[in-house]
């Protein structure tokens, strides 16, 4: 295409509010207005950027949509700091699960290798109140897969029906999602366990459907708490290797019948990594 022929689009100059959000939110980013802390109250702020009140508000709506702060217009006490969360991490990617910007193939494929490191690391690196975490949620699985086999507990009693209340199922991941960010936090990388929760609670969903649909969920339930004894032995024995293999197939086998199958491929590579 000649230079004539080129078509651009008009541009729109940025605002004086993206200006004003743009700087707190690098002050809050750098730490120099931590969590908790408060920032300068309407007038103030308004003062010391030489802009309108409407342009205060707008830059402060931005950044409490972001969740890095809480406002309340007119507030004396000024927009309180809430920083960077796993909630706003785990709020982003929920919301990149739902759009077609990605796939459930490939949010599951990043959890494998998030997992993967993860137990690796924590396999090397674990104390031992690193272990007795990830213990007391494998015992909170256990109690609750014998509260959904109605009370028969131990290891295969037929006194229930299988089918887990809906409390149970949400209770059952929460202590699956908290034995997995024991793992990440184990590992030393505090990144490792913000992006484990987010990606976790991304697809938390489905986890909770594929027990619900499952023909007997407290047999499901006890696979998976079999699996989590087995990342745990291999994490306390300090063999990396198997516990990196561990996460990775259990992932794959939850979730390969229930991803694209374009995307299905990204799955069974991975369980080639090492």
């Amino acid at each position: 295409m000649s230079a004539e022929g080129a078509v651009f689009q008009p541009v729109e100059p940025v605002r004086a509010y993206q200006r004003v959000a743009e700087q707190i939110e690098e002050r809050i980013l750098s730490g120099e207005l931590p969590p908790g802390s408060r920032l300068p109250g309407e007038r103030e702020l308004v003062s010391q950027f030489a802009v309108g009140r409407s342009t205060v508000r707008e830059a402060l709506r931005v950044l409490q949509s972001a969740g890095l702060v809480r406002s309340r217009p007119g507030d004396p006490l000024g927009a309180e700091v809430l920083g960077v969360t796993p909630d706003n991490l785990s709020r982003t990617l929920g919301r990149l699960a739902r759009s077609h910007l990605s796939t459930l193939g490939e949010l599951v494929h990043f959890r494998m290798v998030l997992d993967a490191e993860s137990n690796r690391l924590a396999a090397r690196l674990h104390s031992e109140s690193d272990l007795a975490r990830m213990t007391e949620q494998i015992e909170r699985m256990e109690t609750l897969s014998a509260g959904g086999s109605g009370g028969s507990g131990g290891s295969g009693g037929s006194g229930g029906s299988g089918k887990a209340g809906k409390a149970d199922l949400h209770a059952f991941s929460e202590a699956d999602a908290l034995f997995h960010r024991a793992v990440a936090e184990a590992s030393g990388n505090s990144l490792l366990g913000l992006c484990a929760r987010a990606v976790h609670d991304a697809v938390v969903e489905v986890i909770e459907e594929k027990i619900a649909v499952a023909a007997d969920a407290t047999v499901w339930m006890r696979r998976s708490i079999a699996h989590h004894r087995q990342v745990l032995a291999a994490i306390r024995d300090g063999d990396g290797t198997l516990a990196a293999r561990l996460g990775r197939q259990a992932l794959y086998d939850y979730y390969a019948d229930r991803v694209e199958d374009t995307t299905r491929r990204l799955l069974a590579a991975a369980l080639d990594g090492e």
